[in-house]
């Protein structure tokens, strides 16, 4: 099950996530999303979990818990979808 991790502290590392979801079952994989520019953490994670069961356990768990000075917002992560449209921006808007 793939959850999303949000209004995470910048100080927040994987190995953090990674023992705060290890309590609620086998934790698959842990990915601290970051700029692509600066390399900075963006304050959100998707974390992998082997189960469903153990997923929900780790929602129910940990959102709004704080880690690191923050109120975690923990979901089910939505897939993400291909839109075609990823603001280029070649002249699409005000192009006179």
């Amino acid at each position: 099950m793939n959850i999303y991790v949000g209004n995470m502290s910048y100080d927040t590392t994987e190995d953090h996530l990674r023992q705060a979801f290890e309590g609620y079952g086998e934790v698959e994989t842990v990915k601290v999303i970051t700029d692509r520019d600066s390399g900075r953490p963006k304050g959100f994670a998707f974390v992998e979990m082997s189960s469903k069961d153990e997923g929900m356990a780790a929602i129910s768990g940990l959102s709004g818990q704080e880690l690191n000075g923050r109120e975690l917002n923990v979901n089910e992560a939505k897939p993400r979808t291909e839109s075609g449209n990823r603001g280029g921006g070649n002249g699409s808007r005000n192009s006179y």
